[in-house]
């Protein structure tokens, strides 16, 4: 099966989040492909996607919102999961799963959306940022479960086993 994981990130945290999943996916026996939203031009080729962006003030990152209204009509014909990034104190909260991921998953007829904790480091944001984390109280540190991104990437290649795609 050839996947495309893209993910929208500004200091990295969830391209390491995309990146752990497509290596996942590579040791279940997939062929992936890791490109920033940003820079897809098209979706031919490949039988499924991986879709992901960091959460930035309830919102997921411009790159990815776009990637899925330019690509809906394409992700809609494969296999597509989403997941988000964000407040790194609270990984399972609405706040890392905003209300426009359930448009986007049912513009694309996703499977499925997942929430993971983010990184934070104060030192890489910027003023603006530093004061949004502050006023959410956000505590420095790598929060990501990356056993559970893990797990939830092996889940993805198990529901891909089991579907015939074309390219």
């Amino acid at each position: 099966m050839r996947v495309l994981v893209t993910a929208a990130s500004r200091h990295g945290g969830t391209a390491e989040i995309g990146s752990r999943v497509a290596a996942e996916l590579i040791a279940r026996g997939h062929e992936v492909e890791v490109v920033d939203p940003a820079q897809v031009k098209t979706l031919d080729g490949f039988n499924a996607v991986v879709l992901g962006s960091a959460v930035y003030t309830g919102h997921w990152l411009p790159a990815a919102r776009e990637f899925a209204s330019t690509f809906a009509a394409d992700l809609a014909k494969r296999p597509v999961w989403l997941f988000s990034s964000g407040l790194a104190t609270a990984p399972a909260a609405a706040a890392n799963s905003p209300a426009e991921t359930r448009a986007v998953m049912t513009a694309v007829g996703a499977r499925g959306h997942r929430a993971f904790g983010g990184r934070l480091d104060h030192e890489v944001l910027n003023l603006a940022e530093r004061a949004i984390i502050a006023a959410a109280r956000g505590r420095d540190g790598d929060h990501r479960d990356m056993a559970a991104v893990e797990e939830w990437a092996g889940q993805i290649s198990g529901e891909l086993a089991r579907t015939a795609i074309p390219a």
